[in-house]
């Protein structure tokens, strides 16, 4: 799904919905899933980016979440907001099916942010991912 083809309200229904369950620990609100989705097929105003489902007959297996920032050079072009798979299956390598057709989509670098005791991070590095930074905000 990108800008140029957007999903309907129930397939955005539908993806809000399985991210919110399977990213479990690691996820956020759904309506902060809704905002990072409508962001990437430009339902509201934004640089765009995509959303990469993986689908078995009707049955979601993963989906991946990817915004363009409209920067370049000191701060990557994309940063992957959500990545998910069925919690019934993973360990069967969908994860990093979908990180690898993200990368390959993708125009430029992409960042990510990852929690500390996420055991996604060797996943990550493996595919080429680094942290050079640490993250600091201010919440206000």
């Amino acid at each position: 799904m990108t800008p140029q083809q957007q999903p309907t309200t129930d397939e955005t229904s539908a993806l809000v919905n399985f991210l919110f369950e399977h990213l479990q620990a690691f996820g956020d609100p759904k309506a902060h899933i809704q905002k990072a989705i409508g962001y990437a097929t430009k339902a509201f105003t934004s640089f765009g980016g995509f959303v990469i489902v993986l689908e078995e007959d009707t049955t979601i297996k993963g989906i991946v979440v990817v915004n363009q920032t409209g920067m370049g050079g000191y701060i990557p072009e994309n940063i992957l907001v959500y990545i998910a798979t069925h919690k019934d299956y993973r360990g069967q390598g969908l994860g990093k099916t979908l990180m690898q057709q993200a990368i390959s989509q993708a125009k430029g670098d992409i960042a990510l942010h990852v929690e500390a005791n996420n055991p996604a991070i060797q996943l990550y590095k493996k595919l080429g991912f680094t942290n050079p930074y640490l993250e600091m905000r201010l919440k206000k």
